[in-house]
């Protein structure tokens, strides 16, 4: 936990992504500890391992049931999810007052980098202008913290640092609804890892 947030990691190697929210996303987790708040609880023990929580108060779903269907974006050809057991993550938090989608799937080709990048910098549009932006290297996880703007306020998206490097960030949308797709070469130096993330906010009178 920080400054009133969740921190996903190790989620993946090859993104790091800061998003912040109106309120905090505390009270949405509180709801597995307040039994008499619950409406139901349900938990998958099987390969995705998700967690479902019905209430009153508000829906909470995690699990690792990610991938680019649900992020809103074909599969590369060819590509296969990475053998990471951490690299696949689906959020989502749906209460009156606010409401959070956070969906990251992680894969790898056998392409160069080159041709991922051309592949989904022409399918990112559909979504909008796509933003170009390169860094050195991504930490191994996404933190979700709390003290982001409306979404009527949602900032442009820009590139972070000097903007130089191997790993390529091909952003769409705003800080509260954007599409990112960060693509560097695979370790060995054949091939290529990308990551396919889906980030949606709202306030209380948006939808989600």
């Amino acid at each position: 936990m920080k400054n009133g947030g969740i921190m996903f990691g190790p989620v993946s190697n090859s993104y790091r992504k800061s998003l912040s929210l109106g309120l905090t996303l505390t009270l949405a987790f509180t709801l597995g500890g307040a039994s008499s708040a619950l409406g139901a609880a349900q938990q998958n023990d099987g390969p995705d391992k998700n967690l479902d929580i019905r209430s009153s108060v508000g829906d909470l779903h995690l699990g690792k049931d990610a991938d680019a269907r649900k992020i809103g974006l074909p599969l590369y050809p060819g590509a296969h999810p990475k053998p990471d057991d951490e690299s696949q993550v689906n959020l989502g938090i749906i209460t009156e007052a606010f409401g959070l989608k956070l969906v990251i799937a992680n894969y790898e080709s056998s392409d160069d980098p080159g041709k991922v990048i051309d592949f989904y910098r022409d399918k990112l549009k559909k979504y909008g202008t796509v933003l170009e932006c390169h860094s050195k290297k991504h930490s191994d996880d996404v933190n979700v913290s709390s003290d982001k703007k409306d979404e009527a306020h949602s900032a442009e998206l820009k590139c972070d640092g000097d903007n130089t490097g191997p790993v390529t960030e091909l952003k769409v949308g705003t800080e509260n609804n954007e599409h990112v797709v960060a693509i560097e070469p695979r370790d060995g130096g054949t091939g290529s890892k990308f990551a396919l993330v889906y980030v949606h906010q709202r306030g209380k009178q948006a939808e989600i």
